[in-house]
Order: structure tokens, then C-alpha cells, then sequence
């Protein structure tokens, strides 16, 4: 009787060992999807995206009306840009202060599938450059980490977007910002908390916080400080 109960009690814990050894290689193998896979892919889909968009603006101009107003006048009727293509890329961001080489698409929607091939614009926000509240979201991790150093991020730390056409230099105003992700407010035209006085050319940025959870968001505002036509070549934030 002994003998019994020990061999049984001997199979639990071997089969239990088992079972937790499985356990912690699927854990495995799900975390390295998480942390490797979804990132090659992203990263495979978002230089497709910005390829795309460089070849388009190649072979000739860009369908959005080349006038781009300076960041003190507003757009007229006929020189405003058409609406963006849902789940389509439309312009390249780029931040120095996350890397020299840190270079994302933006397309338009914040759906999860556009998300995972860049950056996602508010489809109900201003257009680029436009007076208004151009907003973007990006994943904080998985699918390429696009704003895993978003924290990073202080004022005067420069934005600049291209369409093709123009390059907009934005300048972030805040330290990144925490809030809860029902606070739309943040993306209004005049965002609240923001510190901007009345209507302008505003940027914000969102991403999830903390790091690899979504309780939270984190926020960057930035205003329009320059544009520059891109036949003049790349802006200094971009050189210096």
C-alpha cells in the first residue's frame, strides 16, 4: 500500500513537471513572438510602406496640391490636401532624439492592423500642417517598438514629417504627459493640458504606458515651427 501511494504521488510530481515544463517553453516561444517575430515584421512592413511612399513621390507629384502655407497663414480651399486614405501611408516621421536613424510611416487610422505596419494618424484630427491638431498613435512595444523611448522626449526636441512635398518641423512643448486612455481631450484641436493659449499648428503623439501595458498613455505635444519645400533638400533638424 506504501509502495502504491508512493508511485502515485511520484507520477503526480513528474507529470506536474511536465506539465510546467511545457508550460514555461510556450511561455517562452510566446515571448519571443512577442519580442522578436512581431518586430521583424513590423519592421519588414514599415520599410514596404516607406519604400512605397518614396517611389510614388519619384515617379511624379504628389496628389496633395503642392502649396503648403507657412506656419503663421492658413491654407485656402483650393490648396488644402484631400482627404488621407484609410489604412494608407501618406508621410514619413522622423524623431533625431530617438535615433539617427529612426524613420516610421504614417498612415491613416489607428486600427490594430494599420498599427502594426507604423504609425497611426486620428482620422478625425487636423491634416499635416494644417491649423488644428495633427495627432498620431504608435505601439510603446511589440510590432517594431516605434515609441519604446518615448519618454526620451523633451521640449524643443524636433518632429519632422515629409509628404513628399514639404518637410514640417514640429518642436515638442512637455515632458511626456500620463493620462488615462479615455482622455480624448488630448488630441482636441486645441489640446487640453497642453498649455497652448488658442488655435495653431499643434502635434501630439500618444503611446501606451506603462511599458508593456496599456493602463495608461503617454503624451507629447508639439507646435509647427517651420516648413521647407523638399526640393530645397533635408531641414537642419535633420543635418545638424
Amino acid at each position: 500500500m506504501t509502495l502504491r501511494g508512493g508511485t502515485t504521488v511520484r507520477w503526480i510530481v513528474r507529470t506536474l513537471s511536465e506539465i510546467c515544463v511545457t508550460v514555461g517553453a510556450l511561455i517562452v516561444l510566446f515571448v519571443t513572438y512577442l519580442l522578436f517575430w512581431t518586430g521583424v515584421r513590423a519592421d519588414s512592413a514599415m520599410d514596404g510602406e516607406i519604400g512605397r511612399l518614396q517611389q510614388q513621390w519619384s515617379t511624379g507629384p504628389v496628389a496633395a496640391p503642392g502649396s503648403t502655407p507657412a506656419p503663421d497663414g492658413d491654407a485656402t480651399p483650393a490648396a488644402r490636401p484631400r482627404r488621407y486614405t484609410p489604412g494608407a501611408s501618406f508621410a514619413v516621421m522622423y524623431i533625431p532624439r530617438l535615433g539617427a536613424d529612426w524613420t516610421k510611416p504614417v498612415l491613416e487610422g489607428t486600427a490594430t492592423d494599420v498599427l502594426q505596419r507604423g504609425l497611426g494618424h486620428y482620422a478625425r484630427t487636423a491634416r499635416l500642417g494644417e491649423i488644428g491638431n495633427f495627432s498620431v498613435a504608435g505601439h510603446r512595444r511589440t510590432y517594431g517598438d516605434p515609441f519604446k523611448d518615448f519618454p526620451r522626449l523633451r521640449p524643443g526636441d524636433a518632429v519632422v514629417l515629409s509628404d513628399g512635398t514639404t518637410w514640417f518641423t514640429y518642436r515638442i512643448d512637455n515632458r511626456p504627459y500620463t493620462t488615462l486612455p479615455g482622455d480624448i481631450g488630448v488630441i482636441d484641436p486645441v489640446p487640453r493640458k497642453s498649455g497652448f493659449n488658442g488655435p495653431g499648428r499643434y502635434l501630439t503623439l500618444t503611446t501606451c504606458e506603462p511599458e508593456w501595458g496599456h493602463s495608461h498613455r503617454l503624451i507629447a505635444w508639439a507646435h509647427l515651427d517651420s516648413t521647407q519645400p523638399v526640393a530645397q533638400g533635408r531641414p537642419s533638424a535633420l543635418t545638424s
